[in-house]
């Protein structure tokens, strides 16, 4: 043991003794809950926190397929009035959660249509962890006017990621496609007017929050009010500003880039199904994967941090997520965030018949199987957890921040089937890494930050018992090479927005400067009719902004349609007309056309597996038949 690892390890024991007193003596005499003017009712403690019936086996509600299609239709056509999805329960039946031949199931039977059955998760040991973790619901959300959709209402929470999509119009011709981009025969485009007035609006709601915005689509780089949107949320004070997108405009267009910096861009959620030209061949377009590369070198340069964007579809690419995994830590300096979707059966995809849905299907569960065995690192019942389960870190920032707070800490309260997610520390020097569960007791981390929240006291005796428990946690001998504990107490500050009195802001001014990344890989499972469950859309945490409210992300993808229905009561024109008075935008999608990039240089990006750069057009594999499955788009993109 070197003397570094000593004196962390003797502080360790130490951390721990004072927060055993500290923890001993706040649960003789716990302090008063208080409400700040961003809330709704007081912070809730531990054991005010209401929740889900979860386990199994058990009932929920949920939707019957062919019903809600039929519904839907009946509706697009104007024989039935759209008040019917608030005033009726539309296509709603019973369904059983239940365990079978070691797989977890949900299955529900319709009078007229039939029983439908589908797998939730492939490793009941996982869910019952991920469930088990859960900490409870958010403080309960307002359902007046923006959240007044029937059963499909949002009802607890704060949100998260306000979705916006400037447009159904994009560049892409994905398949699936949430949206059904190019395909609907009406283009449904926001004004910028429209655009203030959804964003305005969505502050105005209790509790108020700090959000991040997220502009999708279709490709949101095609509208023309882009830049313009960007700089007005971000002028209003949303956290931070995200676009959702196939990258192909920033791949383009370096100045674009910029540009969106300029008007405060923070985040690209960048569309990415794989390494490599075939990796990416079900998408149709010749040279994608260049395309991506571009677009990640572009972004990093103007300054626009990268989350890559995977859908996730059994057969077809999760022989991906290891390789994805690495790429984004070889590259750690220019990418921060990996976000794995498995595939949800809706939009362009909501018709698949029964055989091929089955042998697509692809949970969260499997996710947690396939990182373990591509990495050999990460281990599902150690290094997983629900992404709600970091609210209660947002529950102790609420604390430290006190009464007197304008906005609430921004929050993951969604229903534990949601995401998951995990952490890595990665250094940006030598790319040693690990995941975070390794070297930090992450599970009594969590225990503690719900004791500090119940203990009740004021803002300095929090940080206190904060920076306590990071310490008492720590396991020196476990971490990665040259990680030492006080660039882990920066990293926290830094990652909890100063709550430990801003000892991880940087000298330099520069965010990005510092040496560890805490990389964040999450999996985000969005709902499709086979297996839809209410409890998870009355908790949804990114809630489309439209022209009708707010609406449960799930319930307006898929659900019983308010996306189809928003839509084509708010269009602006047909394609032919929209088409006549603005002309084409250009599509990709024939497997022989490449995206013209211009003559920009190779990007500097580094090979998962090599000490090596990576050149256009240099990264071909294999990969086996299943791949011409298509797969489904980032989001809407």
């Amino acid at each position: 043991m070197t003397i570094k690892s000593a004196l962390e390890t003797l502080l360790v024991r130490a951390a721990d003794v004072a927060w055993s007193v500290c923890a001993g003596a706040t649960r003789l005499v716990p302090g008063p809950s208080f409400q700040a003017p961003w809330a709704s009712a007081p912070i809730l403690k531990s054991w005010q926190k209401s929740s889900p019936v979860l386990g199994w086996p058990r009932t929920t509600d949920s939707l019957c397929p062919t019903c809600v299609r039929e519904a839907r239709a009946r509706i697009l056509a104007g024989v039935d009035d759209v008040e019917i999805l608030r005033s009726s329960n539309v296509g709603e039946i019973k369904a059983q959660i239940i365990e079978r031949d070691g797989a977890i199931l949900i299955q529900k039977t319709c009078e007229l249509h039939g029983t439908f059955t589908d797998t939730l998760a492939i490793d009941p040991a996982f869910q019952r962890r991920i469930e088990g973790m859960f900490p409870g619901r958010d403080l309960p959300a307002v359902t007046e006017k923006l959240h007044n959709h029937g059963t499909s209402s949002i009802k607890y929470g704060r949100g998260s990621v306000l979705t916006i999509d400037l447009t159904n119009r994009c560049n892409m011709m994905c398949d699936p496609c949430f949206m059904d981009a190019n395909q609907v025969g009406y283009v449904h485009e926001l004004t910028l007017d429209e655009v203030k007035q959804l964003l305005d609006d969505a502050i105005t709601i209790k509790p108020k929050r700090q959000m991040t915005v997220q502009f999708s689509g279709g490709e949101p780089t095609l509208s023309p009010i882009f830049l313009e949107s960007v700089a007005y949320a971000r002028e209003v004070g949303y956290f931070s500003v995200q676009a959702a997108t196939n990258g192909i405009r920033f791949a383009q267009d370096p100045e674009f880039a910029i540009k969106a910096k300029d008007a405060g861009m923070r985040i690209a959620y960048l569309q990415f199904d794989g390494i490599g030209e075939e990796a990416n061949g079900h998408r149709k377009v010749g040279n994608l994967f260049d395309v991506k590369l571009r677009a990640i070198e572009n972004l990093s340069r103007a300054g626009i941090d990268i989350a890559l964007v995977a859908t996730i579809v059994n057969t077809v690419n999760n022989d991906q997520v290891g390789e994805i995994i690495r790429f984004a830590v070889e590259n750690c300096e220019k990418i921060s965030f990996v976000s794995f979707q498995p595939v949800s059966f809706t939009g362009r995809d909501e018709n698949i018949d029964d055989e091929s849905r089955r042998a697509r299907r692809y949970t969260l569960s499997h996710l947690a199987r396939d990182v373990k065995a591509q990495t050999g690192v990460f281990e599902p019942l150690r290094d997983w957890f629900p992404l709600s389960a970091a609210g209660a870190f947002a529950d102790v920032t609420d604390v430290m921040q006190g009464p007197a707070a304008e906005w609430g800490t921004m929050k993951c309260g969604c229903h534990p089937n949601c995401g998951i997610g995990a952490a890595l520390m990665v250094s940006k020097k030598t790319k040693e890494w690990a995941p975070l569960t390794k070297f930090m007791r992450a599970d009594e981390l969590l225990r503690d930050a719900k004791a500090i929240v119940d203990a009740g006291r004021g803002p300095t005796m929090t940080k206190v018992m904060a920076a306590l428990s990071l310490l008492r946690n720590y396991r020196p001998s476990e971490a990665p090479k040259g990680l030492s504990l006080s660039a882990l107490v920066k990293k926290f500050d830094k990652q909890s927005g100063g709550a430990l009195g801003g000892v991880g802001a940087p000298k330099d001014g520069d965010r990005k400067s510092d040496e560890w990344l805490l990389m964040f890989v999450a999996g985000m499972w969005f709902q499709d009719l086979w297996t839809y469950d209410f409890r998870r859309t009355e908790m949804c945490i990114i809630p489309y902004a439209t022209q009708m409210g707010e609406i449960s992300f799930c319930a307006y993808n898929t659900g019983v349609g308010w996306r189809q229905i928003v839509e084509k009561m708010h269009h602006n024109a047909t394609v032919a007309e929209w088409y006549k008075a603005h002309g084409k935008h250009g599509v990709y999608a024939n497997p022989r056309q490449s995206v013209p990039l211009g003559n920009q240089g190779p990007p500097l990006l580094r090979l998962p597996t090599e000490d090596a750069v990576i050149p256009l057009r240099s990264l071909r594999r294999p990969r086996p038949a299943a791949a011409a499955v298509p797969a489904q788009g980032a989001r809407s993109t």
